[in-house]
């Protein structure tokens, strides 16, 4: 079997400090180290006052299909591939996924360096309940897409983490207000462990006008999870998310299937629904 192994290696969020002995010295033996972004790796490697030992390779969202064959080879070859993105953990919206599926798919040994997390930074800061929670990425670019994500949230009774854009920041959360309602709480999280951290707490509605004038920085929005008592009005949006892709020229069919996927329901409990809607208003 062979000595190599992919390591995924967690780096700070923001301050260098946050860095781990066993991150410092992995920087300086390992072979290969595949970066999101060479520039912000050798930045952080000049403040943590490392030396990088071994190759560095660009290691990003566009390329990262074409790279994950030749780091495999460099595995097999016995070296240790050393994995980072410019904050937090590999694979968590970021490269690193298609690298570990591939390991185990070749049954190459992987590992994880664990260490910071701007998803349980934000998390634990949020004030909001952390027993059970979900994660779940970036919220869809495109505004209809997007109030559909939301009106899957709108049953879920877990607390929420997801990134967004300072640009769509507001967007976002004044759509959630509408869909989810004003009163949902929420934290939004900036530049966390940095020296400009803040967390805003509050209602949807009181953080949607809040930062209506734009923000600045890494952003982490936490959500609070649905009262089981909401499910029923969450059914209602659901609803009505479909028939605005009906409006649209969508058939019923696809759009109940598109809206029904990723929430609690299936869509043929979608499809009665809308059905059972259609003639409560006859």
């Amino acid at each position: 079997m062979t000595s190599g192994r992919v390591v995924l290696a967690a780096t700070p969020i923001g301050n260098p400090g946050d860095a781990s002995g066993r991150l410092r010295q992995l920087l300086e033996t390992a072979d290969v180290v595949a970066a999101e972004d060479t520039r912000r790796l050798r930045s952080l490697a000049a403040a943590l006052e490392v030396a990088i030992g071994g190759r560095v390779m660009s290691f990003y969202e566009h390329n990262e299909a074409g790279r994950v064959p030749q780091l495999l080879d460099r595995v097999r070859a016995g070296d240790v591939v050393a994995v980072v993105t410019d904050a937090g953990m590999p694979a968590v919206s970021d490269p690193g996924y298609s690298l570990v599926a591939a390991c185990i798919e070749d049954g190459l040994p992987v590992t994880c360096l664990p260490g910071p997390s701007a998803v349980t930074t934000a998390l634990v800061l949020s004030g909001l309940p952390v027993d059970r929670f979900c994660f779940d990425g970036f919220p869809p670019r495109r505004a209809g897409r997007r109030r559909t994500w939301l009106a899957r949230l709108a049953a879920e009774e877990r607390t929420c983490v997801f990134f967004e854009s300072t640009h769509r920041l507001a967007d976002t959360l004044a759509e959630a207000a509408e869909v989810l309602g004003p009163d949902r709480r929420a934290a939004v999280c900036r530049e966390l462990t940095k020296t400009y951290e803040e967390v805003l707490r509050g209602t949807l509605a009181e953080l949607a006008e809040r930062t209506a004038d734009g923000v600045l920085g890494e952003i982490v929005v936490v959500l609070e999870g649905a009262d089981a008592a909401d499910t029923e009005a969450s059914l209602d949006d659901l609803v009505e998310i479909v028939e605005e892709r009906v409006a649209a020229g969508e058939r019923l069919k696809d759009a109940c299937a598109a809206v029904a996927e990723g929430s609690s329901l299936t869509k043929r409990d979608l499809y009665q629904a809308v059905l059972d809607a259609r003639a409560e208003s006859d």
